[in-house]
């Protein structure tokens, strides 16, 4: 079920990815992520996690990429890649993995530290905007 898709394209993500991370803003958890996500138009979308004094409202990484996707001209996200402060892989949390699915559908492609995976097999039998039109 993954799509195919060539070395460079992840190679330019994950750079993308760290590129973001470098502006998290992160001074109370010390764990600044970066994100990117290729669009189907082709366009790249970054983000990058933003911390508040009131811990619970933070922004993750993912909140700033859909933010900038539809900033941008909206489209719908094909490939994925997050990445920890040192530059390393990591999955998205469960808040995050549901935020995707809304942009992303069940076939985006993220790159994981188990390789690469589609969002519904990162969140299987996923609630989506479907079930609201019944």
């Amino acid at each position: 079920m993954t799509t195919p898709v060539t070395e460079a394209d992840w190679d330019a993500l994950r750079e993308a990815a760290r590129d973001a991370m470098s502006r998290a803003y992160a001074p109370y958890s010390g764990y600044p992520v970066g994100v990117a996500a290729r669009v189907d138009d082709g366009r790249t979308v970054t983000g990058c996690n933003v911390e508040n004094a009131s811990y619970g409202l933070g922004l993750c990484a993912e909140c700033g990429l859909v933010s900038q996707l539809q900033a941008t001209g909206g489209g719908r996200l094909t490939h994925f890649v997050c990445v920890d402060g040192k530059g390393e892989t990591l999955v998205p949390c469960g808040r995050c993995r549901q935020l995707l699915y809304e942009f992303g559908g069940p076939a985006l492609v993220l790159e994981t530290p188990a390789g690469r995976l589609t969002l519904a097999e990162m969140l299987p039998q996923a609630f989506g905007p479907e079930h609201l039109a019944r």
